[in-house]
Protein backbone atom coordinates (compact mmCIF):
# COMPACT_ATOMS: atom_id res chain seq x y z
CA UNK A 1 0.00 0.00 0.00
CA UNK A 2 2.98 2.33 0.54
CA UNK A 3 3.63 2.29 -3.22
CA UNK A 4 0.11 3.61 -3.83
CA UNK A 5 0.03 6.18 -1.01
CA UNK A 6 1.31 8.88 -3.36
CA UNK A 7 -2.07 8.85 -5.11
CA UNK A 8 -3.71 10.14 -1.93
CA UNK A 9 -1.99 13.47 -2.54
CA UNK A 10 -4.65 16.16 -2.69
CA UNK A 11 -6.91 14.19 -0.36
CA UNK A 12 -4.85 14.70 2.80
CA UNK A 13 -7.53 16.89 4.40
CA UNK A 14 -10.28 14.35 3.79
CA UNK A 15 -8.03 11.53 4.99
CA UNK A 16 -7.51 13.37 8.28
CA UNK A 17 -11.06 14.65 8.75
CA UNK A 18 -12.71 11.25 8.25
CA UNK A 19 -11.02 9.54 11.25
CA UNK A 20 -11.13 12.83 13.22
CA UNK A 21 -14.92 12.95 13.02
CA UNK A 22 -14.97 9.29 14.02
CA UNK A 23 -12.84 10.16 17.04
CA UNK A 24 -15.35 12.85 18.02
CA UNK A 25 -18.18 10.35 17.59
CA UNK A 26 -16.32 7.87 19.80
CA UNK A 27 -15.93 10.48 22.55
CA UNK A 28 -19.71 10.93 22.69
CA UNK A 29 -20.24 7.14 22.59
CA UNK A 30 -17.93 6.72 25.57
CA UNK A 31 -19.88 9.30 27.57
CA UNK A 32 -23.13 7.33 27.19
CA UNK A 33 -22.37 4.58 29.81
CA UNK A 34 -21.46 7.25 32.35
CA UNK A 35 -24.79 8.98 31.75
CA UNK A 36 -26.60 5.64 32.14
CA UNK A 37 -24.71 5.07 35.41
CA UNK A 38 -25.81 8.49 36.73
CA UNK A 39 -29.43 7.76 35.79
CA UNK A 40 -29.27 4.52 37.81
CA UNK A 41 -27.21 5.84 40.73
CA UNK A 42 -28.96 9.20 41.13
CA UNK A 43 -32.20 9.29 39.17
CA UNK A 44 -33.62 5.81 39.77
CA UNK A 45 -32.10 5.43 43.26
CA UNK A 46 -33.66 8.75 44.34
CA UNK A 47 -36.81 8.42 42.21
CA UNK A 48 -35.94 11.78 40.61
CA UNK A 49 -38.04 11.82 37.42
CA UNK A 50 -36.86 15.28 36.39
CA UNK A 51 -33.23 14.23 36.58
CA UNK A 52 -33.97 11.11 34.52
CA UNK A 53 -35.76 13.19 31.85
CA UNK A 54 -32.92 15.72 31.65
CA UNK A 55 -30.35 12.93 31.29
CA UNK A 56 -32.54 11.29 28.62
CA UNK A 57 -32.58 14.54 26.61
CA UNK A 58 -28.83 14.75 27.06
CA UNK A 59 -28.53 11.22 25.58
CA UNK A 60 -30.63 12.30 22.57
CA UNK A 61 -28.29 15.25 22.06
CA UNK A 62 -25.27 12.96 22.19
CA UNK A 63 -26.94 10.68 19.61
CA UNK A 64 -27.67 13.61 17.26
CA UNK A 65 -24.12 14.93 17.45
CA UNK A 66 -22.75 11.39 16.96
CA UNK A 67 -24.92 10.91 13.87
CA UNK A 68 -23.73 14.21 12.39
CA UNK A 69 -20.09 13.24 13.00
CA UNK A 70 -20.70 9.82 11.45
CA UNK A 71 -22.19 11.37 8.28
CA UNK A 72 -19.25 13.76 7.99
CA UNK A 73 -16.79 10.89 8.38
CA UNK A 74 -18.66 8.91 5.72
CA UNK A 75 -18.58 11.87 3.29
CA UNK A 76 -14.87 12.56 3.67
CA UNK A 77 -13.84 8.90 3.55
CA UNK A 78 -15.93 8.31 0.42
CA UNK A 79 -14.48 11.38 -1.30
CA UNK A 80 -10.91 10.34 -0.49
CA UNK A 81 -11.33 6.66 -1.43
CA UNK A 82 -13.16 7.29 -4.72
CA UNK A 83 -10.66 9.96 -5.76
CA UNK A 84 -7.75 7.73 -4.77
CA UNK A 85 -9.12 4.74 -6.71
CA UNK A 86 -9.74 6.93 -9.76
CA UNK A 87 -6.14 8.14 -9.72
CA UNK A 88 -4.71 4.65 -9.22
CA UNK A 89 -6.83 3.27 -12.06
CA UNK A 90 -5.72 6.08 -14.37
CA UNK A 91 -2.08 5.68 -13.34
CA UNK A 92 -2.23 1.93 -13.91
CA UNK A 93 -3.87 2.37 -17.31
CA UNK A 94 -1.30 5.01 -18.31
CA UNK A 95 1.53 2.77 -17.13
CA UNK A 96 0.22 -0.16 -19.15
CA UNK A 97 0.33 2.05 -22.25
CA UNK A 98 4.07 2.56 -21.69
CA UNK A 99 4.85 -1.16 -21.55
CA UNK A 100 6.32 -2.85 -24.59
CA UNK A 101 4.82 -5.92 -26.19
CA UNK A 102 7.36 -8.00 -24.25
CA UNK A 103 6.08 -6.84 -20.84
CA UNK A 104 2.45 -7.18 -21.92
CA UNK A 105 3.12 -10.72 -23.14
CA UNK A 106 4.80 -11.62 -19.84
CA UNK A 107 2.04 -10.19 -17.60
CA UNK A 108 -0.95 -11.34 -19.64
CA UNK A 109 -4.19 -9.64 -20.61
CA UNK A 110 -6.36 -11.48 -18.09
CA UNK A 111 -4.47 -10.35 -14.99
CA UNK A 112 -4.28 -6.76 -16.28
CA UNK A 113 -8.06 -6.64 -16.64
CA UNK A 114 -8.52 -8.06 -13.13
CA UNK A 115 -6.13 -5.54 -11.61
CA UNK A 116 -7.74 -2.60 -13.42
CA UNK A 117 -11.22 -3.59 -12.27
CA UNK A 118 -11.70 -6.02 -9.38
CA UNK A 119 -8.43 -5.26 -7.57
CA UNK A 120 -8.82 -1.48 -7.64
CA UNK A 121 -12.48 -1.72 -6.58
CA UNK A 122 -11.37 -3.83 -3.63
CA UNK A 123 -8.67 -1.28 -2.74
CA UNK A 124 -11.27 1.51 -2.86
CA UNK A 125 -13.55 -0.38 -0.49
CA UNK A 126 -10.67 -1.14 1.85
CA UNK A 127 -9.52 2.49 1.99
CA UNK A 128 -13.05 3.74 2.61
CA UNK A 129 -13.55 1.37 5.53
CA UNK A 130 -10.05 2.05 6.85
CA UNK A 131 -10.59 5.81 7.02
CA UNK A 132 -14.09 5.46 8.39
CA UNK A 133 -14.01 2.46 10.70
CA UNK A 134 -10.52 1.09 11.31
CA UNK A 135 -9.53 3.71 13.87
CA UNK A 136 -12.95 3.69 15.51
CA UNK A 137 -12.39 0.23 17.00
CA UNK A 138 -9.05 1.09 18.70
CA UNK A 139 -10.57 4.37 19.90
CA UNK A 140 -13.47 2.51 21.49
CA UNK A 141 -11.36 -0.36 22.87
CA UNK A 142 -8.67 1.76 24.52
CA UNK A 143 -11.14 4.50 25.41
CA UNK A 144 -13.42 2.00 27.15
CA UNK A 145 -10.43 0.58 29.02
CA UNK A 146 -9.37 4.06 30.13
CA UNK A 147 -12.90 4.90 31.28
CA UNK A 148 -13.04 1.59 33.19
CA UNK A 149 -9.95 2.66 35.19
CA UNK A 150 -11.79 5.84 36.22
CA UNK A 151 -14.58 3.69 37.66
CA UNK A 152 -12.72 0.80 39.34
CA UNK A 153 -9.12 -0.33 38.94
CA UNK A 154 -9.68 -4.01 39.79
CA UNK A 155 -12.45 -4.37 37.23
CA UNK A 156 -10.38 -2.44 34.68
CA UNK A 157 -7.58 -5.02 35.00
CA UNK A 158 -9.90 -7.52 33.29
CA UNK A 159 -10.05 -5.12 30.30
CA UNK A 160 -6.26 -4.83 30.40
CA UNK A 161 -5.83 -8.62 30.25
CA UNK A 162 -8.49 -9.29 27.59
CA UNK A 163 -7.39 -6.72 25.00
CA UNK A 164 -3.87 -8.14 24.23
CA UNK A 165 -5.32 -11.66 23.85
CA UNK A 166 -7.96 -10.36 21.46
CA UNK A 167 -5.33 -8.41 19.53
CA UNK A 168 -3.17 -11.52 19.15
CA UNK A 169 -6.13 -13.45 17.70
CA UNK A 170 -7.08 -10.70 15.23
CA UNK A 171 -3.58 -9.98 13.95
CA UNK A 172 -2.60 -13.67 13.93
CA UNK A 173 -5.48 -14.51 11.60
CA UNK A 174 -4.64 -11.44 9.52
CA UNK A 175 -1.02 -12.61 9.15
CA UNK A 176 -2.16 -16.02 7.89
CA UNK A 177 -4.88 -14.83 5.49
CA UNK A 178 -3.09 -12.03 3.57
CA UNK A 179 -0.97 -14.44 1.45
CA UNK A 180 -4.02 -16.61 0.86
CA UNK A 181 -6.04 -13.67 -0.47
CA UNK A 182 -3.28 -13.13 -3.07
CA UNK A 183 -3.79 -16.72 -4.20
CA UNK A 184 -7.54 -16.12 -4.40
CA UNK A 185 -7.01 -13.18 -6.76
CA UNK A 186 -4.56 -15.22 -8.85
CA UNK A 187 -7.19 -17.96 -9.15
CA UNK A 188 -9.69 -15.30 -10.19
CA UNK A 189 -7.29 -14.32 -13.01
CA UNK A 190 -7.47 -17.87 -14.35
CA UNK A 191 -11.26 -17.94 -14.20
CA UNK A 192 -11.38 -14.60 -16.00
CA UNK A 193 -8.95 -15.90 -18.61
CA UNK A 194 -11.11 -18.94 -19.27
CA UNK A 195 -14.20 -16.75 -19.50
CA UNK A 196 -12.51 -14.37 -21.91
CA UNK A 197 -11.22 -17.19 -24.13
CA UNK A 198 -14.68 -18.74 -24.31
CA UNK A 199 -16.48 -15.50 -25.08
CA UNK A 200 -14.04 -14.47 -27.82
CA UNK A 201 -13.79 -17.97 -29.29
CA UNK A 202 -17.39 -19.08 -28.91
CA UNK A 203 -17.86 -19.61 -32.66
CA UNK A 204 -14.80 -21.84 -32.92
CA UNK A 205 -15.80 -23.80 -29.82
CA UNK A 206 -19.27 -24.47 -31.20
CA UNK A 207 -17.97 -25.23 -34.69
CA UNK A 208 -15.79 -28.02 -33.28
CA UNK A 209 -18.38 -29.07 -30.69
CA UNK A 210 -15.99 -28.47 -27.79
CA UNK A 211 -18.61 -27.04 -25.43
CA UNK A 212 -18.38 -29.96 -22.98
CA UNK A 213 -14.58 -29.77 -22.88
CA UNK A 214 -14.67 -26.03 -22.24
CA UNK A 215 -17.29 -26.47 -19.53
CA UNK A 216 -15.05 -29.04 -17.82
CA UNK A 217 -12.01 -26.76 -18.12
CA UNK A 218 -13.96 -23.81 -16.70
CA UNK A 219 -15.33 -26.01 -13.94
CA UNK A 220 -11.79 -27.05 -13.01
CA UNK A 221 -10.59 -23.44 -12.83
CA UNK A 222 -13.72 -22.47 -10.93
CA UNK A 223 -13.25 -25.32 -8.43
CA UNK A 224 -9.66 -24.22 -7.83
CA UNK A 225 -10.85 -20.66 -7.20
CA UNK A 226 -13.67 -21.91 -4.95
CA UNK A 227 -11.33 -24.20 -3.02
CA UNK A 228 -8.85 -21.41 -2.31
CA UNK A 229 -11.68 -19.03 -1.36
CA UNK A 230 -13.19 -21.60 1.01
CA UNK A 231 -9.83 -22.23 2.65
CA UNK A 232 -9.21 -18.57 3.39
CA UNK A 233 -12.89 -18.16 4.30
CA UNK A 234 -12.68 -20.91 6.93
CA UNK A 235 -9.65 -19.30 8.54
CA UNK A 236 -11.27 -15.84 8.44
CA UNK A 237 -14.47 -17.31 9.88
CA UNK A 238 -12.57 -18.19 13.08
CA UNK A 239 -12.27 -14.47 13.81
CA UNK A 240 -15.85 -13.89 15.00
CA UNK A 241 -16.33 -16.93 17.27
CA UNK A 242 -12.88 -16.61 18.85
CA UNK A 243 -13.24 -12.91 19.62
CA UNK A 244 -16.84 -13.39 20.75
CA UNK A 245 -15.88 -16.25 23.07
CA UNK A 246 -12.97 -14.35 24.61
CA UNK A 247 -15.03 -11.21 25.13
CA UNK A 248 -17.85 -13.14 26.77
CA UNK A 249 -15.41 -14.88 29.11
CA UNK A 250 -14.08 -11.43 30.01
CA UNK A 251 -17.68 -10.20 30.51
CA UNK A 252 -18.46 -13.05 32.93
CA UNK A 253 -15.32 -12.27 34.92
CA UNK A 254 -16.22 -8.57 34.87
CA UNK A 255 -19.74 -9.14 36.22
CA UNK A 256 -18.40 -11.45 38.94
CA UNK A 257 -15.77 -8.92 40.01
CA UNK A 258 -18.27 -6.07 39.77
CA UNK A 259 -20.69 -7.93 42.04
CA UNK A 260 -17.95 -8.38 44.64
CA UNK A 261 -17.03 -4.69 44.46
CA UNK A 262 -20.70 -3.69 44.91
CA UNK A 263 -21.00 -6.07 47.88
CA UNK A 264 -17.89 -4.50 49.41
CA UNK A 265 -19.33 -1.04 48.82
CA UNK A 266 -16.48 0.09 46.54
CA UNK A 267 -18.74 0.96 43.59
CA UNK A 268 -22.44 1.54 42.95
CA UNK A 269 -24.74 -0.66 40.91
CA UNK A 270 -24.88 1.90 38.10
CA UNK A 271 -21.09 1.71 37.80
CA UNK A 272 -21.28 -2.05 37.17
CA UNK A 273 -23.80 -1.37 34.40
CA UNK A 274 -21.42 1.24 32.96
CA UNK A 275 -18.56 -1.28 33.04
CA UNK A 276 -20.76 -3.86 31.32
CA UNK A 277 -21.73 -1.30 28.66
CA UNK A 278 -18.06 -0.57 28.04
CA UNK A 279 -17.40 -4.29 27.65
CA UNK A 280 -20.40 -4.55 25.31
CA UNK A 281 -18.98 -1.70 23.23
CA UNK A 282 -15.70 -3.58 23.00
CA UNK A 283 -17.57 -6.73 21.90
CA UNK A 284 -19.36 -4.86 19.10
CA UNK A 285 -16.26 -3.04 17.94
CA UNK A 286 -14.06 -6.13 17.91
CA UNK A 287 -16.63 -8.05 15.88
CA UNK A 288 -16.72 -5.11 13.47
CA UNK A 289 -12.94 -5.04 13.45
CA UNK A 290 -12.80 -8.77 12.73
CA UNK A 291 -14.99 -8.36 9.65
CA UNK A 292 -13.13 -5.21 8.67
CA UNK A 293 -9.76 -6.96 8.90
CA UNK A 294 -10.95 -9.52 6.33
CA UNK A 295 -11.82 -6.72 3.89
CA UNK A 296 -8.55 -4.93 4.58
CA UNK A 297 -6.63 -8.19 4.03
CA UNK A 298 -8.19 -8.45 0.58
CA UNK A 299 -7.41 -4.80 -0.12
CA UNK A 300 -3.77 -5.17 0.90
CA UNK A 301 -3.42 -8.26 -1.31
CA UNK A 302 -4.96 -6.36 -4.22
CA UNK A 303 -2.77 -3.32 -3.54
CA UNK A 304 0.29 -5.56 -3.71
CA UNK A 305 -0.85 -6.91 -7.09
CA UNK A 306 -1.47 -3.43 -8.50
CA UNK A 307 1.88 -2.19 -7.16
CA UNK A 308 3.61 -5.13 -8.86
CA UNK A 309 2.36 -3.87 -12.25
CA UNK A 310 3.33 -0.27 -11.49
CA UNK A 311 6.80 -1.45 -10.49
CA UNK A 312 7.43 -2.99 -13.92
CA UNK A 313 9.93 -0.75 -15.68
CA UNK A 314 9.11 -0.16 -19.36
CA UNK A 315 11.55 -2.14 -21.47
CA UNK A 316 11.80 0.59 -24.10
CA UNK A 317 13.56 3.92 -23.53
CA UNK A 318 13.39 6.93 -25.84
CA UNK A 319 15.57 9.98 -26.46
CA UNK A 320 14.19 13.48 -26.08
CA UNK A 321 14.24 14.32 -29.79
CA UNK A 322 14.88 12.67 -33.15
CA UNK A 323 17.40 14.01 -35.64
CA UNK A 324 15.86 15.19 -38.91
CA UNK A 325 15.79 12.49 -41.60
CA UNK A 326 17.11 13.45 -45.05
CA UNK A 327 14.41 13.37 -47.74
CA UNK A 328 16.26 10.73 -49.79
CA UNK A 329 16.29 8.32 -46.81
CA UNK A 330 12.61 8.57 -45.90
CA UNK A 331 11.06 5.13 -46.11
CA UNK A 332 14.43 3.36 -46.01
CA UNK A 333 14.44 0.22 -43.81
CA UNK A 334 17.50 -1.85 -43.03
CA UNK A 335 18.11 -4.91 -40.84
CA UNK A 336 21.71 -5.47 -39.76
CA UNK A 337 22.25 -9.02 -38.42
CA UNK A 338 19.08 -8.85 -36.34
CA UNK A 339 18.09 -11.61 -33.91
CA UNK A 340 15.12 -11.62 -31.55
CA UNK A 341 13.91 -13.92 -28.80
CA UNK A 342 10.53 -13.67 -27.10
CA UNK A 343 10.47 -13.45 -23.31
CA UNK A 344 10.61 -16.91 -21.74
CA UNK A 345 11.47 -18.63 -25.02
CA UNK A 346 14.65 -20.74 -25.17
CA UNK A 347 15.11 -20.20 -28.92
CA UNK A 348 15.37 -17.17 -31.20
CA UNK A 349 12.23 -16.31 -33.15
CA UNK A 350 14.46 -14.85 -35.87
CA UNK A 351 18.24 -15.15 -36.15
CA UNK A 352 20.83 -13.09 -38.03
CA UNK A 353 18.40 -11.41 -40.44
CA UNK A 354 19.88 -8.78 -42.76
CA UNK A 355 18.24 -6.95 -45.68
CA UNK A 356 17.73 -3.46 -47.10
CA UNK A 357 14.42 -2.03 -48.33
CA UNK A 358 14.83 1.03 -50.53
CA UNK A 359 12.40 3.96 -50.22
CA UNK A 360 9.28 3.45 -52.33
CA UNK A 361 9.88 -0.27 -52.85
CA UNK A 362 7.43 -3.10 -52.22
CA UNK A 363 8.81 -5.87 -50.01
CA UNK A 364 7.07 -9.22 -49.83
CA UNK A 365 7.67 -11.56 -46.89
CA UNK A 366 6.65 -15.20 -47.16
CA UNK A 367 7.34 -18.42 -45.31
CA UNK A 368 5.77 -21.20 -43.35
CA UNK A 369 3.80 -20.79 -40.13
CA UNK A 370 6.14 -19.79 -37.30
CA UNK A 371 8.95 -18.85 -39.66
CA UNK A 372 9.26 -15.34 -38.17
CA UNK A 373 7.43 -13.21 -40.77
CA UNK A 374 5.37 -11.18 -38.28
CA UNK A 375 8.33 -10.91 -35.91
CA UNK A 376 10.37 -9.18 -38.63
CA UNK A 377 7.74 -6.50 -39.32
CA UNK A 378 7.01 -6.01 -35.60
CA UNK A 379 10.61 -4.91 -35.10
CA UNK A 380 10.28 -2.08 -37.67
CA UNK A 381 7.84 0.08 -35.61
CA UNK A 382 9.72 -1.06 -32.48
CA UNK A 383 6.94 -3.04 -30.90
CA UNK A 384 9.86 -5.12 -29.63
CA UNK A 385 13.57 -4.38 -29.37
CA UNK A 386 15.98 -6.65 -31.21
CA UNK A 387 17.94 -8.98 -28.95
CA UNK A 388 20.98 -8.64 -31.21
CA UNK A 389 21.81 -6.46 -34.20
CA UNK A 390 20.18 -3.19 -35.25
CA UNK A 391 17.07 -2.08 -37.10
CA UNK A 392 17.32 1.16 -39.07
CA UNK A 393 14.42 3.28 -40.34
CA UNK A 394 15.19 6.35 -42.44
CA UNK A 395 18.89 5.78 -41.81
CA UNK A 396 18.39 6.05 -38.04
CA UNK A 397 18.44 3.27 -35.46
CA UNK A 398 14.89 2.71 -34.23
CA UNK A 399 16.21 3.16 -30.67
CA UNK A 400 17.15 6.76 -31.56
CA UNK A 401 13.57 7.84 -32.31
CA UNK A 402 11.66 9.86 -29.74
CA UNK A 403 8.49 8.39 -28.29
CA UNK A 404 5.83 8.40 -30.99
CA UNK A 405 8.38 9.23 -33.67
CA UNK A 406 8.11 5.89 -35.44
CA UNK A 407 4.33 5.64 -35.14
CA UNK A 408 4.08 8.99 -36.92
CA UNK A 409 5.73 7.67 -40.08
CA UNK A 410 4.70 3.99 -40.04
CA UNK A 411 1.25 2.62 -40.76
CA UNK A 412 0.65 -0.90 -39.42
CA UNK A 413 -2.22 -3.20 -40.33
CA UNK A 414 -1.99 -6.20 -37.96
CA UNK A 415 -3.07 -9.76 -38.69
CA UNK A 416 -6.24 -9.41 -36.66
CA UNK A 417 -8.47 -6.64 -38.01
CA UNK A 418 -9.56 -4.56 -35.00
CA UNK A 419 -12.22 -1.88 -35.32
CA UNK A 420 -13.66 0.11 -32.44
CA UNK A 421 -17.25 0.95 -31.59
CA UNK A 422 -18.12 4.21 -33.34
CA UNK A 423 -18.67 5.59 -36.82
CA UNK A 424 -16.55 4.81 -39.86
CA UNK A 425 -15.25 8.37 -39.66
CA UNK A 426 -14.23 7.91 -36.00
CA UNK A 427 -12.28 4.77 -36.86
CA UNK A 428 -10.54 6.41 -39.81
CA UNK A 429 -9.50 9.41 -37.71
CA UNK A 430 -7.67 7.14 -35.30
CA UNK A 431 -4.98 7.11 -38.00
CA UNK A 432 -5.09 10.88 -38.47
CA UNK A 433 -7.21 13.14 -36.27
CA UNK A 434 -6.94 16.03 -38.74
CA UNK A 435 -8.06 14.03 -41.78
CA UNK A 436 -10.97 15.51 -43.71
CA UNK A 437 -13.66 13.55 -45.52
CA UNK A 438 -11.83 13.84 -48.84
CA UNK A 439 -8.72 12.18 -47.43
CA UNK A 440 -10.84 9.45 -45.83
CA UNK A 441 -12.64 8.68 -49.09
CA UNK A 442 -9.32 8.57 -50.95
CA UNK A 443 -7.92 6.06 -48.42
CA UNK A 444 -11.11 3.99 -48.64
CA UNK A 445 -10.84 3.90 -52.41
CA UNK A 446 -7.21 2.69 -52.36
CA UNK A 447 -8.10 0.05 -49.74
CA UNK A 448 -11.01 -1.16 -51.90
CA UNK A 449 -13.40 -0.19 -49.12
CA UNK A 450 -15.16 2.74 -50.79
CA UNK A 451 -17.98 0.59 -52.10
CA UNK A 452 -18.51 -0.91 -48.61
CA UNK A 453 -19.07 2.50 -47.03
CA UNK A 454 -21.15 3.85 -49.92
CA UNK A 455 -23.56 0.94 -49.55
CA UNK A 456 -24.00 1.55 -45.83
CA UNK A 457 -26.65 3.84 -44.43
CA UNK A 458 -25.21 7.27 -43.48
CA UNK A 459 -21.92 6.38 -45.28
CA UNK A 460 -19.06 7.74 -43.12
CA UNK A 461 -21.49 8.09 -40.22
CA UNK A 462 -22.39 4.38 -40.36
CA UNK A 463 -21.95 3.01 -36.85
CA UNK A 464 -19.55 0.11 -36.41
CA UNK A 465 -20.23 -2.15 -33.45
CA UNK A 466 -17.54 -3.30 -31.04
CA UNK A 467 -14.84 -5.35 -32.81
CA UNK A 468 -16.66 -4.67 -36.08
CA UNK A 469 -19.03 -7.56 -35.49
CA UNK A 470 -21.60 -6.09 -37.91
CA UNK A 471 -19.06 -6.38 -40.76
CA UNK A 472 -17.59 -9.36 -42.56
CA UNK A 473 -13.94 -10.36 -42.19
CA UNK A 474 -12.99 -8.94 -45.59
CA UNK A 475 -14.79 -5.67 -44.87
CA UNK A 476 -12.98 -5.30 -41.55
CA UNK A 477 -9.61 -5.92 -43.21
CA UNK A 478 -10.19 -3.33 -45.92
CA UNK A 479 -11.31 -0.72 -43.40
CA UNK A 480 -8.23 -1.30 -41.22
CA UNK A 481 -6.02 -0.89 -44.31
CA UNK A 482 -7.81 2.38 -45.09
CA UNK A 483 -7.27 3.55 -41.50
CA UNK A 484 -3.51 3.03 -41.89
CA UNK A 485 -3.51 4.87 -45.24
CA UNK A 486 -5.32 7.92 -43.81
CA UNK A 487 -2.19 8.86 -41.87
CA UNK A 488 -0.12 9.08 -45.10
CA UNK A 489 2.68 6.84 -43.82
CA UNK A 490 6.19 6.71 -45.22
CA UNK A 491 6.25 2.97 -44.44
CA UNK A 492 3.16 0.76 -44.71
CA UNK A 493 3.15 -2.70 -43.11
CA UNK A 494 0.43 -5.16 -44.14
CA UNK A 495 0.88 -8.14 -41.84
CA UNK A 496 -1.17 -10.82 -43.60
CA UNK A 497 -3.99 -8.27 -43.58
CA UNK A 498 -5.55 -9.32 -46.90
CA UNK A 499 -6.09 -12.99 -46.05
CA UNK A 500 -9.89 -12.61 -46.09
CA UNK A 501 -9.94 -10.91 -49.51
CA UNK A 502 -10.69 -12.74 -52.72
CA UNK A 503 -7.96 -12.86 -55.36
CA UNK A 504 -9.55 -10.16 -57.55
CA UNK A 505 -9.92 -7.68 -54.67
CA UNK A 506 -6.40 -8.51 -53.48
CA UNK A 507 -5.04 -7.79 -56.95
CA UNK A 508 -6.88 -4.45 -57.17
CA UNK A 509 -5.56 -3.52 -53.70
CA UNK A 510 -1.96 -4.26 -54.67
CA UNK A 511 -2.35 -2.26 -57.88
CA UNK A 512 -3.84 0.68 -55.96
CA UNK A 513 -0.99 0.65 -53.44
CA UNK A 514 1.39 1.35 -56.33
CA UNK A 515 -0.39 4.70 -56.83
CA UNK A 516 0.35 6.00 -53.31
CA UNK A 517 1.70 9.54 -53.24
CA UNK A 518 5.41 9.88 -52.52
CA UNK A 519 7.93 7.14 -51.87
CA UNK A 520 5.94 4.84 -49.59
CA UNK A 521 7.77 1.64 -48.68
CA UNK A 522 5.29 -1.22 -48.46
CA UNK A 523 5.84 -4.47 -46.57
CA UNK A 524 3.40 -7.24 -47.47
CA UNK A 525 3.40 -10.32 -45.25
CA UNK A 526 1.38 -13.06 -46.89
CA UNK A 527 0.94 -16.79 -47.27
CA UNK A 528 -0.07 -16.24 -50.91
CA UNK A 529 2.63 -16.04 -53.54
CA UNK A 530 0.12 -14.23 -55.75
CA UNK A 531 0.05 -11.34 -53.25
CA UNK A 532 3.82 -10.78 -53.34
CA UNK A 533 4.97 -12.05 -56.75
CA UNK A 534 5.13 -8.50 -58.15
CA UNK A 535 7.10 -7.16 -55.17
CA UNK A 536 10.47 -5.48 -55.82
CA UNK A 537 12.07 -7.80 -53.30
CA UNK A 538 10.79 -10.97 -51.64
CA UNK A 539 12.13 -12.25 -48.32
CA UNK A 540 11.73 -15.99 -47.83
CA UNK A 541 11.70 -16.89 -44.14
CA UNK A 542 12.35 -20.42 -42.90
CA UNK A 543 12.50 -21.39 -39.22
CA UNK A 544 13.48 -17.88 -38.11
CA UNK A 545 16.18 -17.41 -40.74
CA UNK A 546 16.21 -15.41 -43.93
CA UNK A 547 16.57 -18.30 -46.38
CA UNK A 548 16.48 -16.42 -49.70
CA UNK A 549 15.87 -12.97 -51.16
CA UNK A 550 15.11 -11.79 -54.67
CA UNK A 551 12.32 -11.14 -57.13
CA UNK A 552 9.72 -13.74 -57.99
CA UNK A 553 11.58 -14.74 -61.15
CA UNK A 554 14.91 -15.02 -59.34
CA UNK A 555 13.47 -17.11 -56.53
CA UNK A 556 11.71 -19.43 -58.95
CA UNK A 557 15.12 -20.21 -60.38
CA UNK A 558 17.16 -20.44 -57.17
CA UNK A 559 14.99 -21.03 -54.07
CA UNK A 560 13.67 -24.51 -53.34
CA UNK A 561 11.59 -23.22 -50.41
CA UNK A 562 9.90 -20.55 -52.53
CA UNK A 563 9.30 -23.03 -55.33
CA UNK A 564 7.64 -25.46 -52.93
CA UNK A 565 5.32 -22.74 -51.60
CA UNK A 566 4.48 -21.53 -55.12
CA UNK A 567 3.78 -24.96 -56.58
CA UNK A 568 1.69 -25.95 -53.58
CA UNK A 569 -0.62 -23.07 -54.50
CA UNK A 570 -0.37 -23.47 -58.29
CA UNK A 571 0.18 -27.22 -58.82
CA UNK A 572 -0.84 -26.97 -62.46
CA UNK A 573 2.32 -24.93 -63.16
CA UNK A 574 4.70 -27.47 -61.62
CA UNK A 575 7.16 -28.60 -64.37
CA UNK A 576 7.74 -32.26 -65.09
CA UNK A 577 11.28 -32.00 -63.76
CA UNK A 578 11.68 -29.83 -60.65
CA UNK A 579 14.75 -27.95 -59.56
CA UNK A 580 15.51 -30.59 -56.94
CA UNK A 581 15.40 -33.38 -59.50
CA UNK A 582 17.63 -31.43 -61.85
CA UNK A 583 20.18 -30.92 -59.09
CA UNK A 584 20.11 -34.65 -58.33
Amino acid sequence: MKRLAVYLKGYETQSVLAPLFKLIEVVFDLIVPLVIARIINEGIANADTGFIFRQFCFLLGLAAIGLACSLCAQYFSAKASVGFASRVRQALFDHIQTLSYSELDAVGTNTLITRLTSDINQIQTGLNLTLRLLLRSPFIVFGAMAMAFTINVRCALIFLAAIPVLGAVVFGIMFVTIPLFKKVQASLDKVLGKTRDNLTGVRVIRAFRREDDEVRAFDEANRAYTGTSLKVGRISALMNPLTYALINIATVLLIRQGALEVHLGNIAQGDVVALYNYMAQIIVELIKLANLIITIDKSLACASRVSAILDIEPGLSYPETTAKIPAEEKGLVEFDHVSFRYSGSPDDAIADVSFRAEPGSVIGIIGGIGSGKSTVVNLIPRFYDASEGNVFVGGRNVRDYEKGGLSGIIGVVPQKAVLFAGTVRDNMKIGNEDADDEEIWEALEIAQAKEIVENKENHLDFRIEQNGRNLSGGQRQRLTIARALVRHPEILILDDSASALDFATDARLRKALRTLHGKVTVFIVSQRTSSIRHADQILVMDDGKLADTGTHEELMRSSEIYQEIYYSQFPEERPAKTLQEAAA
